[in-house]
């Protein structure tokens, strides 16, 4: 499978250029303008593990890039990826600057009052990750410890013990320790591990991450591990705006082909080794 790279556009450098898109878009307004400019405007993350990086050629690069891709080739259209903060797309207040938005978020009924979630393409295993020299042993061990997190996240929740599992097919959440401190990081959990890997409390006792980001820094070289079972799964859903139904069903039709023909499921084990595409 060719390995698709894409440079990166700045939020400031995109300009809206046909119908000007707010949190309530008008019915047709968002693929109105993506067919018309022929430009699918998507906000992915720089250090967002396999998910969204820079490559060595300083290029945008991971398994929603190259998903990204596979739906503006659907649509007969290039891509355009701009690089926002989690909070801002968390916030819904994106004005007209990306068209969608990846990140494998999960599709709480709290988002979905600004949001919306078209189709689920990846099931995130929430996971405790630790040093290696941390003498912990059990999840239990994690109590009254130091624990990072990215913020605005459902780990961040987890962490203060304020998590309603809401999401299509959830289970009870059991919380398996309670931290003394919970440390929440503007970005991605990378910083949180950056941190983690400096030694066993040094900083952080802990970090709580997506399975898949924590084996990809473990594979990288950090010296970490995960402790125990997983936390929790959820599932990963595209995102969009309210108020453009046509737009979000060309969505859903792209990844449903792409789950079909076994498109997605190679894309997965491509970047991370195992298809993270079927819920487990």
């Amino acid at each position: 499978m060719n390995k698709h790279v894409t440079t990166i556009a700045t939020v400031a450098s995109f300009t809206v250029g046909c119908v000007a898109c707010s949190a309530n878009a008008n019915a047709g307004a968002v693929l109105e303008r993506v067919l018309s400019t022929k430009t699918l405007t998507v906000a992915v993350g720089t250090a967002w593990g396999k998910m969204s990086f820079l490559n060595d050629k300083h290029e945008l690069d991971g398994s929603d890039v190259d998903i990204a891709n596979a739906i503006a080739k659907s649509l007969g259209v290039k891509t355009n990826f701009v690089t926002p903060g989690w909070d801002v797309i968390t916030a819904g207040k994106w004005e007209g600057r990306w068209d969608m938005a990846m990140g494998q978020m999960t599709p709480t009924k709290a988002r979905a009052e600004k949001l919306t979630f078209p189709a689920v393409y990846f099931y995130n295993h929430a996971v405790a990750v630790i040093h290696k020299d941390s003498k912990a042993t059990k999840l239990s061990d994690l109590d009254g410890k130091v624990v990072g997190v990215s913020a605005s996240t459902t780990q961040e929740s987890y962490a203060n013990h304020d998590l309603t599992p809401d999401w299509l097919g959830a289970q009870p959440i059991q919380y398996q320790f309670k931290p003394a401190q919970v440390k929440a990081y503007p970005s991605s959990n990378n910083i949180a591990l950056e941190d983690l890997r400096l030694g066993d409390g040094v900083r952080l006792d802990a970090v709580l991450a997506d399975e898949s980001t924590a084996i990809n820094a473990i594979r990288s070289g950090y010296p970490l591990k995960v402790l125990g079972e997983s936390l929790y799964s959820e599932p990963g859903s595209i995102v969009t705006l309210h108020g453009d139904k046509e737009f979000g069903d060309k969505i859903a039709a792209a990844i449903k082909s792409m789950k079909d023909d076994g498109t997605l499921s190679k894309l997965s084990i491509k970047w991370y080794g195992v298809d993270y595409t079927v819920e487990k």
